[in-house]
């Protein structure tokens, strides 16, 4: 009997995304389904390509000739298990793509992560051999000879006897010869053994779950309750830092595994910290597993397939664990939601909040979403009733919030201090040297496009139109990448007259060197982009810091997020104003919660902490509320400055990105598609076309346009009337040639 599979091909080129029928060969039949992957010839050359099968029927209109057959069914069965005969699957994809813009294509292949099939291969696993009461004592001599990593790791297997090596190496921050040196003294045994690659193993007894304080239980009866009378709601957890969110995370993962279904736990890369994994690891053994950036593809695709076999319960990882083949899906929790790495940066440009919640919608499953600094959008939506808000204002860690300065930087001029350090900072850094104690510099160098600001009374030019600051150019042109207005650059400040205004530039090496001048005796490190261009120096920077090999840590955000040093008792903030004005209508947002996130970095041990923000702005409301960690005080603040420019979430904004290798083409159809969205809508707000904030990359010029809207299916609306033109003009053979790409409230300038 023929059967015929609809094909969408896996090429990106808008002109070929539709379904091709081919031609299922009868040895192939009882192996595929919606959502198998197969090679196929394609064109005229018959050149093999990848599709995915979309639909299959029985019959087809097309001649016989006309019809080819598929040529290979590379791996058997999808992503999704074949009870749901994929069809959940192509419906996710064909959602993302009419909400984002993508090509059926380029949503497939985000939904279907991985289609390999998981093999058994060797796994080391490091066990401890000692009894408990000579761990306990060879523990004191690891003390005494300051062995820091020895001493860490035998702590470790005191808690869970039994951890993956990977795991150790990767995320404890444990080398190779210091596990080899332990094996060597008999301390522990590495073991190889034979499986479906799990990156974590479980060595210990479940420990029951702790008892929870009355906010954390009622937050988790709520969410619970909710699940249970079938309503598929998002609800928004406000915590302060050290208020036991994870605890609740568990304790509502818990509740949903007992009741027979699957959970996923979304933590950003950067977060996904060895702590954070071990105590989810001691409640839920092998029934949990870890997706992240560490794994190859292959153990990838051993986690896709433990999770088809219904081997695991819960899985953790970043925005790609979204996309777990579970059947039986009952919650997914979103930690730290406010993070940008939720957003897609290429197509289909989603983000994980909102394919979340329609999973969770599509599944009868809910939503938790978390954090300390939510995004303006998670709070306003829950103010407005969209979600529920729940509060744990009851920090229940120990310890205290660290003391915040401010200092500003206008004044340390006038005193003569031209260095980036204050003469606060040095005097704190250098008592914490007298101390032992460490010290984290943080250089915010988010926002280095170039923004011009005044040394001696801290005035930014800013763009009259969309209250944004101006990005400087090589031409000495001030641009400003959402409207496209520009001005000369100026010589003096047009506030206070004085000639101290500029671009901003810092670096961290020059940081380093200034720091090893000045404290010649101290041992610095440094972790930003160039220090961890090699594999593996991430974690070998990371490691020599918390095993206390360094004084002072200099880096750029990726220090503030996720780690826990408990020897640093002072953090330095260089130039919060980097941020600040970063020529991005979030600027404000993403410094009030990077303030905070590196303010929480102090202070986490015994020694009380002391936070330095450096700041030419030190009357700016995120400053100010940052210092204070105040949130409701800065949302109110900032959504006040959203409404009245209509920014999200006070209302919705299309980006349109279009580019090409002919500057004219993609101007001209920026333009054509501005005149478009004001004809069909004359309420429309349409922003530009302009210069995208990097002009030209790979000798593709770049334009971007903007539509503001507060109704977001007139966004949709928007993008529908932009590709039904494109379309248009390569019927009537007008190809424009040029790409374009759509970003519905972008968490970047494009």
């Amino acid at each position: 009997m023929n059967r015929y599979a609809e094909i969408i091909i896996d090429i990106a080129y808008n002109k070929l995304d539709r379904p091709f029928t081919y031609r299922v060969p009868e040895r192939m039949q009882p192996q595929v389904q919606p959502g198998s992957l197969v090679l196929v010839p394609f064109g005229k050359s018959n050149t093999m390509r990848k599709g995915y099968i979309i639909a299959l029927k029985e019959e087809c209109s097309l001649p016989p000739d006309k019809v080819k057959e598929i040529a290979e069914l590379p791996v058997t069965g999808s992503g999704y298990s074949e009870d749901e005969n994929g069809a959940f699957a192509i419906a996710l994809a064909a959602w993302m793509k009419d909400r984002y813009g993508s090509t059926m294509a380029a949503a497939l292949r985000t939904v279907l992560t991985s289609q390999k099939p998981g093999k058994p291969v060797k796994t080391r696993e490091i066990e401890l051999k000692l009894s408990p009461e000579e761990a306990r004592r060879q523990l004191e001599i690891y003390v005494q000879k300051h062995q820091v990593a020895r001493e860490r790791l035998l702590r470790e297997l005191m808690t869970v006897p039994r951890q993956p090596y990977s795991l150790v190496l990767n995320k404890l921050h444990i080398t190779a010869s210091v596990i080899r040196a332990m094996a060597g003294a008999g301390v522990i045994e590495v073991r190889e053994e034979e499986s479906l690659r799990n990156p974590v193993s479980f060595g210990g007894e479940d420990p029951g779950g702790k008892e929870l304080s009355a906010g954390q239980k009622a937050i988790v009866d709520g969410v619970l309750s909710d699940y249970d009378a079938g309503r598929s709601t998002v609800s928004l957890i406000h915590g302060i830092t050290g208020s036991g969110k994870t605890e609740v995370y568990i304790s509502i993962i818990r509740g949903i595994c007992d009741r027979g279904k699957k959970a996923i736990m979304l933590i950003p890369e950067i977060a996904l910290t060895y702590q954070t994994l071990m105590r989810f690891y001691r409640y839920f053994g092998e029934r949990v597993s870890v997706m992240n950036s560490s794994l190859s593809e292959s153990e990838k695709a051993d986690q896709w397939e433990r999770a088809r076999r219904g081997e695991i319960d819960v899985i953790i990882g970043p925005r790609s664990a979204l996309f777990t083949p579970f059947q039986d899906l009952g919650v997914i929790v979103i930690d730290e939601e406010h993070e940008t790495s939720y957003k897609n940066e290429a197509m289909p440009k989603y983000h994980a909040r909102e394919v979340a919640q329609q999973i969770a919608m599509m599944k009868n499953a809910c939503v938790v979403l978390g954090s300390a600094t939510p995004s303006l959008e998670s709070y306003h939506r829950a103010c407005s009733g969209e979600y529920r808000l729940y509060r744990l204002t009851e920090r229940l860690t120990g310890g205290t919030l660290p003391q915040v300065e401010i200092t500003d930087l206008r004044e340390e001029l006038r005193q003569g201090n031209r260095s980036i350090l204050s003469l606060r900072l040095q005097a704190l850094l250098t008592d914490r040297l007298a101390k032992g104690e460490q010290t984290i510099l943080f250089l915010n160098r988010r926002g280095m496009a170039g923004f011009v600001s005044c040394r001696s009374c801290g005035t930014v030019i800013k763009c009259p139109h969309c209250e944004v600051s101006l990005s400087l150019h090589k031409n000495g042109r001030l641009v400003c990448h959402y409207c496209g207005y520009e001005r000369p650059n100026v010589r003096a400040c047009p506030a206070c007259g004085s000639p101290y205004i500029s671009a901003l530039r810092a670096g961290t090496e020059q940081i380093e060197e200034h720091l090893k001048i000045r404290y010649p005796g101290a041992s610095v490190l440094r972790l930003d982009a160039d220090t961890t261009t090699r594999k593996g120096s991430y974690d070998r920077i990371l490691s020599a810091f918390a095993n206390r090999e360094a004084d002072i840590l200099v880096g750029t955000q990726m220090i503030v997020k996720g780690h826990d040093f408990p020897g640093v008792t002072l953090v330095g903030i260089l130039l919060a104003d980097m941020s600040l004005y970063a020529g991005d209508y979030r600027a404000s947002e993403r410094t009030f919660q990077l303030l905070t996130q590196a303010a929480g970095r102090a202070g986490r041990g015994e020694v009380p902490g002391s936070v330095v923000i450096q700041t030419y702005q030190p009357e700016n409301y995120a400053v100010q509320y940052a210092a204070r960690q105040d949130y409701e005080g800065f949302f109110r603040e900032e959504m006040n400055y959203r409404s009245l420019l209509l920014y999200p979430p006070a209302a919705h904004m299309l980006c349109v990105q279009l580019q090409s290798p002919d500057e004219d083409r993609a101007l001209a159809l920026s333009g054509q598609f501005r005149e478009l969205f004001m004809r069909d809508d004359p309420d429309a707000f349409v922003i530009g076309p302009a210069q995208a904030s990097l002009t030209r990359i790979r000798d593709q010029f770049r334009y971007v346009l903007y539509v503001k809207n507060e109704n977001y299916d007139k966004l949709v609306r928007c993008k529908d009337r932009a590709e039904a033109f494109l379309a248009y003009l390569v019927r009537i053979g007008r190809d424009p040639q040029v790409q374009v790409q759509f970003d519905f409230d972008p968490v970047t300038p494009f």
